[in-house]
């Protein structure tokens, strides 16, 4: 049976009567007509007509859909929903441009398949996606905040969205448990909160992760890094450093952390340990594991320090820990000090000296009852850099600092910082400035050494003759 008869006797099952579906027809004509009169300054009667128009083809679509169809082969469904939405036009005798058709047509999928109004931002390169309740979205793109075009239909239509990313990770969002961390397929990051936490609706934040990896020489293109400091950080990370990549929020610490560990040799055994994954290496050896949350009856619940604890059995080489929040730091650095080097992991802090106490004060969360003194006593012995990750006021993201830990004077850790930012000036709204080596050279070169790693003194900034 034709496409085109299986949708007329669908209609004649429903036994409407022919006037009513006349009068329909005509009503959707004249909204239709409405929508392009006013097509160059749309109103709320002209924005309401076309929403009751795609909502309407949009339920009649998913009642036709065949229930049994794999949702994953997209291609299959597309071409599948296209020639229903074509004959349901047909049909109802609705006219459209070719544009207008379109636009309509990749809406209906993007609610089927996608994520609804935010689909269209997931491949434009935007790095963040923030959805205020229904009616506020704002896209971060190139460092700036922007508002975005688009709206949801109700806070009901955001929910919907919501459980059609966390449902197929196991996770749930209700009343009872109002806030979720997720990730999309592609591995971007996903936090929603929802009301009675949420005044303003539900709200949903999307770190976007970008199609195409960003790699060491994007950095150095974009002026984030120079080739001196990159070409040093590789170096280190090869040659099984302890490394700390700190900076605030949307810093572009996981991009960074994600880079480095893209350093690592293929023999060596990685495990990678986040609330969700977002990182992808593509050596062949590597664990990926992800903490889960409590279920409904407050049970089942598995940290990131009790999957630290169990890593250190399943025999790594080394360990990469998405971020560092809370006693698993205490964890992380025994790990670091017992056979483990080489493993990484992120923090949020504004200076190299703030990461060390911030460290400093998540060991003391882990309920261990140690004097402070033993607490920088591990951190000195454990982390042998720390990478400071900003970002700038033009919304920019540099390395500004990149400092050794040298060890400890009475009860202070000490420090030197290897490369240190320094800006120049700034030009039609851009922070002009350049990472520089202070001339220094790291404690760390006879380990780079030992790898079989040669690093010219120009990297440091000094002459051939060494400091």
């Amino acid at each position: 049976m034709s496409l085109l008869k299986r949708l007329e006797r669908k209609q004649d099952k429903s036994a409407r009567p022919e006037r009513r579906k006349e009068s329909t027809n005509a009503s959707q004509q004249s909204k239709l007509q409405d929508l392009r009169v006013k097509r160059s300054s749309p109103t709320s009667a002209s924005r309401d007509a076309y929403v009751d128009l795609k909502t309407r083809i949009q339920q009649r679509l998913i009642i036709e859909l065949d229930p049994t169809m794999d949702v994953t082969e997209t291609a299959k469904m597309k071409s599948t929903i296209r020639e229903l939405f074509e004959a349901m036009l047909v049909e109802e005798q609705i006219v459209l441009t070719r544009s207008e058709k379109d636009k309509l047509f990749d809406q209906i999928v993007a609610e089927i398949l996608g994520f609804g109004p935010i689909e269209q931002f997931l491949n434009s390169g935007v790095g963040e996606i923030m959805v205020n309740g229904p009616k506020h979205i704002f896209v971060e793109h190139g460092g700036k905040i922007v508002r975005a075009n688009v709206e949801f239909e109700d806070n009901d239509h955001v929910m919907r969205i919501i459980d059609r990313i966390v449902a197929p990770l196991g996770r749930r969002i209700d009343e009872s448990s109002p806030m979720v961390d997720a990730r999309l397929p592609d591995g971007s990051r996903v936090n929603a909160i929802i009301p009675p936490l949420a005044l303003n609706g539900p709200t949903l934040t999307i770190r976007v992760f970008s199609r195409k990896p960003i790699t060491m020489e994007n950095l150095i293109e974009w002026g984030s890094i120079t080739p001196e400091s990159a070409e040093f950080l590789k170096a280190i990370v090869q040659a099984k450093a302890n490394v700390v990549v700190a900076g605030g929020t949307g810093s572009g610490k996981t991009t960074l952390l994600n880079i480095l560990s893209g350093f690592i040799p293929e023999g060596d055994r990685v495990i990678t340990i986040e609330n969700a994954a977002e990182l992808q290496l593509h050596q062949e050896h590597v664990v990926t594991l992800e903490s889960r949350p409590p279920n409904v009856e407050g049970r089942g619940e598995v940290s990131i320090r009790d999957l630290v604890v169990n890593s250190l059995r399943m025999r790594p080489d080394r360990i990469v820990v998405g971020e560092c929040r809370s006693g698993e730091a205490l964890d992380m650095l025994q790990a670091m000090n017992t056979g483990h080097e080489g493993s990484m992991t992120t923090a949020h802090a504004n200076t190299p000296r703030d990461t060390l106490s911030r460290i400093e004060t998540m060991c003391l969360m882990a309920g261990m009852d140690l004097p402070v003194r033993a607490i920088r006593e591990q951190i000195a012995a454990a982390v042998d850099f720390v990478v400071q990750q900003s970002r700038m006021r033009d919304g920019s993201r540099k390395v500004i600092s990149i400092s050794e830990i040298q060890g400890m004077e009475g009860d202070v850790i000490t420090m030197s910082e290897i490369f240190r930012f320094e800006q120049t000036g700034m030009e039609n709204g851009k922070v002009i400035g350049r990472l520089r080596p202070t001339g220094l050279r790291p404690k760390f070169m006879g380990q780079i050494q030992e790898a079989g790693i040669m690093l010219p003194p120009s990297v440091f900034g000094i002459g051939n003759r060494g400091r």
